[in-house]
């Protein structure tokens, strides 16, 4: 079987048979890919415990008729303890994955830009270098965009006009001023709109900052189910990990 090699980091997995599992892999060069982890779950496994969600891995890939199987796995980056130690963290990080997983959604079609987009969403995390909901946030808006759904907040979608942006419609692509909202637009308070703009330009200077002031948080938790509701429209499904968010 033809071999290749690629830098990825594993996503999910799912038990196959007694000792093996589907492994779903963003990689660098070759987009989502799904392979078999052969005998992953034994104790004596060679793998050890390095192709669990959230790991970052140099893979050798054998390509398959129906799966890809994973012959050979390195660790770049563990990303998953410290994720795991914290729940707020774990949380955000399967948002993230789920999100991934579902933009990238043709397989084996390459996209380095999410790809350097995710690993450096889930390295945040790990590290805690910002508020998770902040990185999820941010991640979504910003996943979306490279693929083509980006959020248009600076100006009206249909009139253009910069000011009185006080709405924002998903079916039309961004905000809205008083005058041209549609019945489907959701109302905005500028304090949101700003937070939204932070997280689609990854402003982390002013996010740190922002997340000192006490009445962020409100303003933050206002804020994301918009992000969410974003995905959803655009994905065409609902997120599920983001239930747990809040």
């Amino acid at each position: 079987m033809p071999l290749y090699r690629d830098e990825a980091l594993v996503l999910h997995c799912i038990d196959l048979g007694e000792a093996d599992r589907i492994i779903t892999l963003l990689t660098k060069h070759h987009g989502r890919v799904r392979a078999v982890a052969k005998g992953v779950r034994k104790v004596r496994s060679r793998f050890g415990g390095r192709l669990e969600p959230f790991m970052r891995q140099d893979v050798l890939i054998a390509t398959g008729r129906s799966l890809d199987v994973i012959s050979q796995s390195a660790t770049i980056a563990a990303y998953a303890d410290a994720i795991t130690q914290e729940y707020s963290c774990y949380i955000a990080a399967n948002v993230i994955a789920e999100v991934a997983e579902s933009v990238v959604a043709t397989l084996d079609e390459p996209d380095e830009e999410q790809y350097t987009l995710a690993v450096a969403a889930i390295s945040a995390l790990s590290r805690q270098l910002h508020h998770s909901l902040d990185i999820t946030a941010s991640y979504i808006l910003r996943a979306l965009a490279l693929a083509g759904w980006q959020m248009r907040l600076d100006a009206c979608v249909v009139c253009g006009r910069t000011d009185k942006l006080t709405s924002l419609s998903n079916a039309s692509g961004g905000v809205m001023c008083s005058l041209d909202r549609t019945p489907d637009a959701r109302h905005i308070d500028q304090g949101v709109l700003q937070t939204l703009k932070l997280w689609l330009a990854g402003n982390w200077q002013m996010l740190d900052t922002n997340a000192q002031e006490p009445l962020f948080d409100q303003t933050r938790h206002i804020a994301l189910p918009i992000v969410e509701h974003w995905a959803q429209f655009y994905l065409e499904k609902p997120i599920r990990s983001a239930r747990l968010l809040d």
